[in-house]
């Protein structure tokens, strides 16, 4: 996994970024959004009085300081915006097994024996609606002339997200995707380091649209007045869920349960939600288009999975990345 294999020197130089944790703490290593995990850290200390520090990072970072540590392991739960990280770590067996009573109504795919949703995304289409260009319906519609050198996107190397974007698309689509992928290249769209380098010229108006953004950072921004609309691809999308797990060497396996509970109970579910993410549980209300809203690809099998470092090295040698 391309994450996995992240370089050892920046696992090296997280190792100084974080204070150590508090005793009698649990220790949270989290991807994203911003502010949501401090949110339910706090909620969590009020409700049980267990105090929680957390490691705020983009996953390749957060996967990176988890390989740094490995022989003397901190954190107790991870929570992660790339599924693969949960099923990469329970293959090798750090995970401990619990399904929390509250993981219920959070449909099968989102959850396993080790791992659980604490919420989905999905990938589109971020298109500034100021741009002067006509509103794309589909990835496709950012190969005409209109789009030439106005679209970003996350780089598949740096963003789990962008990645799994890419597989899922040479999944469905065999040849198509690559015709895709081709012609995006050949007018001119950028690969733009991670998610929100790619966003901000959008946001900004230097670009006019982000192939493949995460939905609720965009949500957001919307919401808060942008300029810019979320667009869900008709042809389909990749659906981005965030698994949570413990930790196997966690020397507080009873409270890393029970803050898995709180964040999939009512109040941790609607902080989720507040986020413009998906509430993992489908009993909980979302504040933007729902799964059964948006088409979905489908879904990769462990092949799809184990090529993807093929792919991302065929990808950055058409962008000419390497």
């Amino acid at each position: 996994m391309q994450i996995r294999n992240s370089v050892l020197g920046l696992c090296l130089t997280l190792g100084a970024v974080v204070a150590s944790p508090a005793a009698n703490a649990l220790t949270v290593y989290t991807a994203g959004p911003a502010g949501l995990a401090k949110q339910l850290a706090d909620d969590f200390k009020k409700s049980t009085g267990i105090t929680v520090d957390v490691f705020q990072a983009d996953t390749g970072k957060v996967m990176a300081r988890l390989e740094a540590e490995a022989g003397n392991p901190r954190a107790d739960i991870v929570i992660s915006a790339s599924w693969d990280s949960a099923l990469d770590l329970d293959k090798r067996g750090w995970l401990l097994p619990y399904v929390s009573p509250n993981a219920a109504t959070v449909p099968a795919a989102y959850k396993g024996p080790s791992y659980v949703a604490q919420g989905l995304s999905a990938l589109a289409i971020v298109w500034n609606t100021q741009s002067g260009t006509p509103r794309p319906k589909d990835w496709n519609d950012l190969t005409q002339p209109a789009f030439k050198d106005k679209v970003n996107m996350p780089d598949p190397a740096q963003s789990g997200t962008a990645l799994e974007l890419l597989s899922g698309l040479q999944a469905a689509q065999n040849d198509t995707a690559w015709k895709l992928f081709s012609a995006l290249k050949a007018n001119g769209m950028a690969i733009a380091g991670p998610n929100a380098q790619a966003m901000n010229p959008v946001l900004q108006g230097a670009k006019a649209a982000v192939f493949g953004a995460v939905d609720y950072v965009a949500l957001g921004s919307q919401a808060s007045g942008e300029a810019i609309e979320v667009i869900f691809p008709s042809s389909g999308t990749v659906i981005a869920a965030r698994p949570m797990m413990i930790l196997k060497s966690s020397k507080a396996a009873a409270d890393a349960k029970r803050f898995i509970d709180f964040v999939l109970s009512n109040e941790g579910q609607a902080r989720v939600a507040a986020t413009f993410l998906v509430p993992a549980r489908t009993d909980v209300p979302s504040r933007r288009p729902s799964v059964k809203d948006i088409k979905a690809l489908p879904a990769e099998n462990d092949a799809d999975r184990a090529g993807r470092q093929a792919l991302l090295e065929r990808f950055s040698t058409l962008y000419q990345r390497k």
